[in-house]
This record gives structure tokens, sequence and C-alpha cells, in this order.
């Protein structure tokens, strides 16, 4: 259908993004700001950040999921429209790296949400981060 072909062109040339700190070191969280200062210029892409989950289309974690802010994570996600995709940045949010085995880690994004793309890194460099929102915007033509 036409209208199904152009709100997948609008989010492949517009994704906006709300990026959560679900308890990391704040490296990860560093480098993501970094990849939205104009040195990378992800607004290029029309990757805008916003401030509000209601108008994303990309959530953006970054740290291990706490105790305490599985259920704030999963408020987030569900007040997020469809279509909705999550990047897990950085080893982190990934695994739960360093944290793995804590007494108040859940694990990864993935044992709460499901993960659209995964950013390797500790810290994962702005340049990862671009690339990984460009290539999930790729899958989207698929």
């Amino acid at each position: 259908m036409i209208v199904d072909r152009i709100v997948t062109w609008a989010r492949m040339k517009s994704p906006w993004i709300v990026h959560f700190n679900s308890g990391a070191c704040n490296a990860c969280d560093i480098e993501v700001l970094a990849a939205l200062t104009p040195r990378y210029d992800v607004e290029r892409f029309g990757i805008l950040l916003k401030g509000s989950p209601r108008h994303a289309d990309v959530l953006v974690c970054s740290g291990p999921v706490t105790l305490q802010q599985k259920e704030r994570l999963k408020t987030i996600y569900e007040q997020m429209s469809e279509p909705k995709f999550v990047l897990a940045v950085g080893t982190c949010a990934s695994s739960a790296g360093v944290f793995n085995g804590c007494y108040g880690v859940c694990g990864g994004v993935d044992t709460v949400l499901p993960v659209s793309a995964y950013i390797p890194g500790c810290p994962a460099r702005p340049e990862a981060i671009i690339d990984g929102v460009v290539k999930l915007l790729k899958s989207l033509k698929k």
C-alpha cells in the first residue's frame, strides 16, 4: 500500500531517538552524546534526539539493566509508537559486561526488551553508533 511505503520512507529519512542509561558508568552515554555533536553531524541522516519517548522511533540504551530500572525501561518502550526499535550501545547493554552477575543487575537490554541492533565496544565509539543506526535504517527497506 502506498501509505505504508510513505511512512517507511519518512521513518528512514528522519529517525528520532530517545536515549536511556539503565545504570552504566557513563562512558557510553558520553559517546552517544558525542555522536550528536556537530563533529559527527548525525542530523545529516535526519537523526534527532527527542526528550519524550512518545515522539521517538528508536530507543538507544546504554548500560546493563538494573532491578530498579527494569520497569522504567519497559514503560518507556511501551510509550513509543509502532514501529519502534531498540539499540543496545556498548558491551554492558549487550551482555551486562563487567556488571554481569552483580546482585542488582538483570542482564543486558535484551533480557527486558527486543533489541533491533547491538553496537559493540567499551565504550562504543561514535562512528560505531552512527554505523549501527544507519544499518538499522537500511534494514527498514527490506
